[in-house]
């Protein structure tokens, strides 16, 4: 069965922040590495990414406008950033990043709400 394509963008998007996350990010527990291998492994990671994110914005261009893809990505970002934040990396995340996601949140509805 096909995957809908409004949501086949936001899998792809959700699955290459995964990528993109571990690229950025996911170095910092190995902190006593080279930063020349650190930026090697992360552009690897990232190669990923991009077979993901680029047909996601592709395909995605065709239900959603390119704003709301650019603002799907931002908040799908936050999302897989937060968790691997508390799992990953074991940096809890405290009110006022609540209240930072959910202003990002209240652009996103913004965003995606149709004005009459």
């Amino acid at each position: 069965m096909p995957v809908s394509p409004y949501l086949l963008p936001i899998l792809m998007l959700l699955a290459s922040n995964v990528f993109m996350t571990f690229a950025w990010y996911g170095h910092l527990k190995y902190k006593s590495s080279a930063l020349a291998l650190v930026v090697m492994v992360s552009w690897g990671i990232a190669f990923f990414e991009y077979w993901l994110a680029v047909p996601a914005n592709r395909w995605g261009s065709e239900v959603y406008s390119a704003a709301q893809l650019k603002t799907m990505q931002e908040v799908i970002t936050l999302v897989v950033f937060a968790g691997f934040s508390i799992f990953y990396l074991k940096e809890p995340l405290g009110w006022n990043h609540a209240v930072g996601f959910a202003f990002i949140a209240a652009g996103a509805f913004f965003i995606f709400h149709k004005w009459s």
